[in-house]
């Protein structure tokens, strides 16, 4: 928000072993804990890998307006690539996706999950 960030958070799934611990989810609670609010009006959302229909749902509902994603999720992405949150009601809770998708970023994706797992 106005050139700060706010919130950062990390995939935590396997170490926590918690379904709900996506890397949307830990940004989006932690920039909520440092402003106090649950509203993220005027905030962009940065992540790497597009995401899932429940952060979509998340960065909707916190009012955050606009997404930038780095690579497709071509299995359960929200904002186009299976299926599009902007597609679902309620109307006007419209959140804008920048896409700056190219080969290297979803081969460093490819690759720090390959080595995620392998632990």
């Amino acid at each position: 928000r106005d050139g700060k960030v706010i919130g950062r958070g990390y995939n935590q799934m396997e170490g926590a072993h918690d379904p709900s611990a996506h890397a949307e989810v830990r940004a989006i609670k932690d920039a909520c804990s440092r402003l106090g609010t649950w509203r993220l009006s005027g905030c962009t959302l940065y992540v790497t890998l597009e995401p899932c229909l429940m952060c979509a749902a998340l960065i909707r509902k916190s009012r955050i307006r606009k997404i930038v994603i780095g690579a497709i999720e071509p299995r359960e992405g929200a904002f186009g690539s299976v299926v599009s949150i902007n597609d679902l009601p309620p109307e006007g809770s419209h959140v804008e996706s920048v896409w700056l998708y190219d080969e290297v970023s979803e081969n460093l994706l490819k690759q720090f999950f390959k080595e995620l797992r392998k632990t």
